[in-house]
Formats: structure tokens, sequence, C-alpha cells
């Protein structure tokens, strides 16, 4: 009866409130981030990477069955012993309520998990049990089967609530539209034409996403706001619509993240609309003493780092012309020159002027992810072409300094030769394409490293994601085909 209360109560919750902070998992999840030991999280990261975070949503998802399960057993016995079965069920009722209410904070989403519960307690207590084998076994076929229904038709009204409430506006002007339209077409017409290699804009459903826990916010653009605090001359708060009735600006920007494994995939890159940050920075006029910026984000995420790199920052609500998705930010992120994914916090609430270094989300759980980012030149494609050649092609990465070569090692790094690159897109901080073709008979190892715009080769030592995001040559065995 407890378990299938626990089961009811979660999904009918889900029905309620989707895949939002008012689901009751949700704020099991968040508790379960929060007191997991640092070491254990970097551990997931660098072993899991994003399954991670699905495996802990898993877990949190038992964990408030559990929790709902228990709170059912203590309504059903306490409300049974003051008031037999009628008691039993307002017991259930009301201590899933009152329980479901102190974790999601929101009395109406609560009812959701409630009033299943009670229901279950209540056709457990109501419903006659039988001495007859044949009568017991069609009676639990029965309620099987109606669980099962209700549970289906909890994930279907659930899963209609996972987008989030634009609210102000549905779609970008047509004019930014035609030069969003045009940017992207070149941006097609400069990739590489080589054989799964992924273009030089990343569509938005492949482009990477981490979080500090598997539920986003689900804000409303029309009640959400930005606030600019601390050491300032003049506290500002900005409306969505402040920020879209300002001309906006597109720029391509690429992502990496610091947590991924040197040849990973955690690297992207999208053509960005928004606006400067430098447009807000001037009305609130920051004093002499701030040196450093804490983001502060609507899931409790935040970061800081050192105000020079935020003076180039971008505040994007848009992305390769679509509103920002839900998952990428929606209605704010900040995009932040040269640094690390971390520090380009997404759902952005609250941008706070410093007057000295405070520690992150993450340096708080030993990373140092809120430096400049590290040149790469990944290794991601290996294509044997019908000539009889090899093609070998990646993409090159060095934040803000850009990618001014990548050379192509056939022999394990005894002796380099020069990729071709990909035209430079328009930007500051952006990615480059490489291809290489080259002809072989024998297994050999391949191995790339770029040189950025300063000239500086790309260091060859090698070093783990943690703390600092992973460095070294990229090497690959290649076998030719005969």
């Amino acid at each position: 009866m407890a378990l299938l209360a626990g089961l009811s109560g979660l999904a009918g919750s889900f029905a309620v409130a989707g895949l939002t902070r008012n689901f009751v998992a949700t704020p099991v999840n968040l508790w379960l981030v929060k007191a997991t030991p640092g070491i254990v999280v970097t551990a997931s990261i660098q072993l899991l990477g994003t399954l991670g975070e699905t495996l802990a949503f898993v877990l949190s998802l038992g964990l408030a069955v559990g929790l709902l399960a228990a709170v059912a057993l203590v309504g059903d016995a306490l409300g049974t012993r003051v008031g037999g079965t009628p008691g039993a069920v307002f017991g259930t009722y009301f201590a899933g309520w009152a329980v479901t209410t102190l974790l999601v904070g929101a009395p109406f989403f609560a009812l959701g998990a409630a009033v299943p519960m009670a229901a279950v307690v209540g056709l457990w207590r109501y419903v006659p049990h039988s001495e007859s084998p044949d009568r017991e076994r069609r009676r639990i076929v029965v309620a099987t089967a109606g669980f099962l229904g209700y549970l289906g038709l909890s994930a279907f009204v659930g899963l209609r609530l996972v987008r989030p409430e634009t609210s102000v506006v549905t779609a970008l002007p047509a004019a930014e539209r035609d030069v969003i339209d045009s940017r992207l077409a070149d941006a097609r017409a400069r990739s590489l034409d080589v054989d799964e290699l992924g273009g030089l804009v990343t569509p938005v459903e492949q482009f990477y996403e981490i979080d500090i826990d598997a539920v986003n916010p689900n804000l409303n653009a029309s009640k959400w706001d930005l606030r600019l605090t601390g050491a300032v001359e003049r506290e500002l708060t900005v409306t969505y619509g402040d920020l879209t009735d300002v001309t906006p600006e597109h720029r391509f920007v690429t992502l990496r993240c610091v947590g991924e494994p040197l040849n990973g995939q955690l690297m992207d890159n999208a053509l960005w609309t928004g606006v400067p940050v430098s447009t807000l920075v001037e009305q609130a006029r920051p004093t002499a003493e701030a040196t450093h910026v804490m983001l502060r984000a609507a899931d409790g995420y935040f970061e800081e780092f050192p105000i020079e790199a935020f003076e180039d920052g971008f505040l994007a609500y848009a992305m390769n012309g679509q509103l920002l998705p839900r998952k990428h930010g929606f209605p704010l992120r900040a995009l932040i020159p040269g640094h690390w994914g971390e520090i380009n916090v997404k759902w952005l609430t609250e941008i706070e002027f410093l007057g000295g270094p405070r520690e992150g989300y993450w340096e708080k759980r030993g990373w140092h992810g809120t430096g400049p980012v590290s040149t790469v030149a990944k290794l991601h494609v290996v294509n044997h072409l019908p000539d009889g050649s090899i093609q070998v092609g990646g993409h090159a990465y060095a934040g803000v300094r850009g990618v001014q070569t990548v050379q192509v090692s056939t022999d394990g790094g005894a002796s380099w030769a020069e990729a071709r690159l990909s035209d430079p897109l328009p930007g500051d901080d952006v990615w480059r394409q490489w291809a290489y073709e080259y002809r072989a008979s024998s297994p050999h190892e391949v191995v790339v490293r770029a040189i950025d715009g300063t000239g500086t080769v790309q260091t060859a030592v090698e070093s783990p994601p943690f703390p600092m995001g992973a460095t070294g040559w990229v090497r690959r065995r290649v076998e030719p085909r005969v």
C-alpha cells in the first residue's frame, strides 16, 4: 500500500507540475546535489559525464517515492487510530499535502501528490480482501491495470507542461531573422566538406548541456527580471522587455566545458542574439572598489570571476535564430569571451559587483575553471576516402586568442604537417574546423595540436579535466583499410 501510494503521489505531482520546480522530486534532487561531497561530484563528472546527472535524478525519483511512501504509512497509521478508515484517508491526504508543500513551496501543486496518495489508501482500506485466490488475483490485476493507466495519464499530462512560458515575445523580428539567416548561411559556406564532422554552427538540439541538477527552471519572461547589485553607484533592475527593446547584436561564440575529456564532445558553437553587458554596466556604474563579478541563476547556481573578463561579455536571449531554449537558459544567459563554459551562467537573475574574490559554485567543490579556456585541437573523424587515402578532421579552439594553425603528425609526433582550416567566422571567441588527407599502408598513431593566434603551441603536458580543464595533444591509432 505504501509503495503504491508513493508511486501515485510521484505520478500525480508530475501530472500537475511537469518537469518543473513544483515537481516533488525536484527539491529532493536539489538536496541530493548539494549534499553530495565535492569529490564524488568530480568523480561522477569525469567517469560518467552527463550520465551521472541522469543517474542522480533517477535516484532522486526513488528517494521521493520512498519519502511519500513513508508519509503514507504515518498518515494511515495515525489516521486509522483516530478515525478508522475515513481517518486513514484524511490522515494520508493531509500528511502528503503538508510534506509536499514543505518541499515545493506551492500548496496547490502539492494536491497533485496528496490526492492520489489518499485515493490509494482509501481503496486499500475500503476494498475487501478475499480468501479466494482467484478473486484476490483478479482484484490485484484490476488494481494494477488501473494504477498503470493512471501513471500513463499522469505522464501524458505532465510532459505537456515542460515548455517555458515566453509571455513577452514569441519570435524575433523579421528584420533580425533576415540578418541571422544570412550569417548562418555564411557559416555553412565556410564549413569544410568532411563526412561525419559537424559544421561550424551546432544545431540547438545538439548543443551540449551541463547543469547542477536535472530539472531546469521554467521561467515566465513577463515575471522575470535581472538585477545589478553590489558595488555600483546605482542598483538596476531590467525586464525582458527592456532587453529586447535594445537594438540586438548577433555573435558567434564557442563554449567548452571544463569537465570534458581532452577529446570529448562538450564543445559547441552557436550564433547568439542579445546585448553587450556594457549596455547595462554603463547604467549601473560600478564603483572603483568593484574588482570581481558574481553571476547568480534561478536554479541556485553562481559563479565569480574578475571584472575584466566581464567587460566584453554578452547577454543572450536567442540562439541560432530562435528564442533561447529552456535548457540553454531562457530567458537570458551570460556569455563571457574566452572562458570555460561554467561561468557562462544560464537563467541569469543577478549580476553582483564585488569588492574582492569569492568562491563560486564549482570552486567550492575544488574546481578552478573560471580562467581562460586552454587551446585544443580535437580529432573526431577518420574517413577512408575512395582513392585509398585517409582523411582526419575535427575542431580547434583557443578562446579569444583564436586558432592560427592546426598541425598533424601521422608518425606519433616525430614530424608535423599543416592541416586545412575553415575560414574564420566573424568574432573573437570562435572555433575552426580542420582536415588533413594523407596515405598510409600500416597502422600508425595520428597526433594533432593547435597553434593559437599569438603563435603559442598547444601544450603537450597531459592533465585530467579536474581541476582546471584537460590539456595535452590528442592521439589516435589509425588502421588503414586493406
